[in-house]
């Protein structure tokens, strides 16, 4: 086997399910197709504990749970194919899950503080080179052992299959399996809930996936960029919701730290006080619907939803982002959802593959939450990660809100962030010292 980087690759091999499982077609609906077609890489670390024997993430054990956790997760089996109609749906082949086992001279301490990266997704999470999507694994998983006793399970889910909280099912099921627990919650795999109507009905203004980008706004979407992790102590966290609510409106976490970022980021990337810029938040489609689906729910139930405002505003009025952040997400009801699912129907080709593109501007920025999410919850029984998060990010402008780990009690959440690199130093800077300001003139 190979060896890249320190980082050599000892086994490589499928797994399939342990039972023989339904040889179904898998309904991909307008969500699903939408996102993006591609694996989604992340990666959970573990520190081997003192007392831990010499079964420490034994590979062999971990095949024989994967091959356990694919019978009730069987459509992550499969691999992605036209049907008849020449859409694109999940054929439940039984063809497996990729498997791998490295090993690597370096110990943990050498990648750092674990922020997103080109390097990071190279060494420690799977990828494959085929021609299509009929021999591409939707799920590819990598097990490196360090140096120093730590290991990384490095996780790719193809976004087709799931969003991610599906994933997160999914690998936090496999973990209980390796643990001598039952899966908590079998997954739910009918995704015909988000079929369109007939006959279709938008009634909202879906701005979002309407946008047709100039030839400059593309050219700037490749601008080059860096990912950083920005922590957020409690204190700092209650000094934002503080200063960010009234006395009759108090406001939530989320939204002070959102409208926050949104501000930071135009000072930083010196937009001028008439710059439009508009903010995208993703929003969960379970808890939306008359009938909310569970968090068990495989597939994608994720959508944008977005604010707008001029720089100006935001700048002038440290309340006016939490305002259009609450504007644009209580809206966001089963009517909404079912109006965006039909108003995507000819935004997918029948291949699908999405009609057009959409590009970000270097005026806006893209906040997806975690908040909440089982994202240190993978015990295999030697004891959870105590860092999970993205291997690494796909544009500038995208911004992660994720909770802090066990381990750092006095941190209260993260923010990983993508920006150009010419703007991040400066981001930095403001991030931090604003918050400063903010706490001197509340007195807090």
């Amino acid at each position: 086997m190979g060896m890249a980087e320190g980082v050599e690759i000892v086994e490589k091999g499928l797994v399939l399910p342990g039972e023989a499982t339904p040889p179904d077609d898998i309904f991909l609906s307008n969500l699903d197709h939408l996102v993006a077609r591609a694996h989604t890489p992340t990666v959970y670390f573990y520190r081997r504990p003192a007392e831990a024997g010499a079964g420490f993430f034994s590979p062999a054990l971990l095949r024989e749970t994967l091959a356990r956790a694919l019978v009730p997760f069987y459509p992550l089996a499969g691999r992605l194919a036209a049907g008849a109609d020449g859409r694109i749906r999940i054929r439940c082949t039984g063809d497996g899950a990729l498997f791998v086992v490295a090993r690597s001279v370096s110990v943990l301490d050498d990648f750092g503080d674990f922020s997103p990266s080109d390097r990071l997704r190279r060494l420690l999470v799977p990828s494959v080179d085929v021609a299509g999507d009929a021999d591409t694994p939707l799920v590819m998983l990598q097990l490196t052992f360090f140096r120093c006793g730590g290991v990384c399970l490095g996780a790719a889910v193809h976004h087709a299959a799931a969003d991610g909280l599906g994933a997160l099912h999914f690998v936090n099921s496999w973990a209980n399996i390796t643990g001598g627990h039952g899966i908590p919650e079998a997954p739910v795999l009918d995704r015909t809930v988000f079929r369109t109507r007939s006959p279709l009905s938008v009634t909202s203004n879906h701005v979002e996936y309407s946008q047709n980008p100039s030839p400059a706004a593309a050219a700037a979407a490749e601008r080059p960029f860096e990912s950083t992790i920005l922590k957020l102590s409690k204190k700092q966290l209650f000094i934002l919701k503080a200063s960010s609510s009234t006395s009759n409106k108090p406001l939530s976490t989320f939204k002070a730290v959102v409208a926050y970022t949104w501000r930071c980021a135009c000072v930083a990337r010196g937009l001028g006080p008439e710059n439009p810029t508009r903010l995208y938040m993703t929003a969960d489609a379970r808890t939306r619907l008359r009938q909310p689906l569970p968090a068990s729910y495989l597939g994608n139930a994720i959508f944008r939803t977005s604010a707008d405002a001029s720089v100006g505003e935001l700048l002038s009025n440290p309340l006016c982002g939490a305002a259009k952040i609450d504007d644009a997400t209580k809206r966001l009801d089963d009517e909404f959802v079912r109006s965006l699912v039909d108003y995507l129907e000819d935004k997918v080709g029948a291949a699908g593959l999405r009609k057009g593109s959409w590009v970000m501007p270097a005026t806006d920025l893209w906040v997806i939450s975690w908040l909440g999410l089982p994202i240190y919850e993978a015990d295999f029984g030697w004891g959870k990660p105590f860092y999970m998060g993205r291997a690494c990010l796909q544009f500038s402008g995208l911004v992660y809100i994720v909770p802090s780990s066990p381990a750092e009690e006095d941190v209260g959440m993260s923010l990983v962030v993508a920006l150009e690199s010419g703007n991040m130093g400066r981001f930095k800077e403001v991030f931090y010292e604003d918050l400063k300001h903010v706490a001197e003139d509340s007195n807090l």
